[in-house]
């Protein structure tokens, strides 16, 4: 079992910045990818940012890119989205989410790849 706890989210203006945080339990962090997933209103899950179990490896949706970042630490068992240049449609619910297959090497993108999900932290951007 894996624990997820979702932290940060917040409403801020358009242009403006907010780290989300991830804190897990229950097994062995460094040895598991991470990922953070949204879902807007009306709309369906998307990948947002990956990471691989050694922090080597990051993904991101073209829409993000250039303006967030993941990253971990391991000491902490936590994973982070530095999420800057906000825009209204970055609005959405976001997910973190941990891929138990043992020290995968690449970023995977699909949700169903994951296996424990967090609750969910709301970003609301206003224009």
């Amino acid at each position: 079992q894996v624990q997820l706890v979702e932290s940060g989210g917040g409403l801020v203006q358009a242009g403006g910045s907010l780290r989300l945080s991830c804190a897990a339990s229950g097994r062995t962090f460094s040895n598991y990818g991470m990922g953070w997933f949204r879902q807007g209103p009306g709309k369906e899950r998307e990948f947002v940012a990956g990471i691989t179990w050694s922090g080597g490896r990051t993904d991101y949706a073209d829409s993000v890119k250039g303006r967030f970042t993941i990253s971990r630490d391991n000491a902490k068992n936590t994973v982070y989205l530095q999420m800057n240049s906000l825009k209204p449609e970055d609005t959405a619910v976001y997910y973190c989410a941990a891929d138990l297959v043992l020290r995968r090497t690449v970023v995977t993108r699909i949700h169903q790849a994951y296996d424990y999900w967090g609750q969910g932290t709301q970003v609301t951007v206003s224009s």
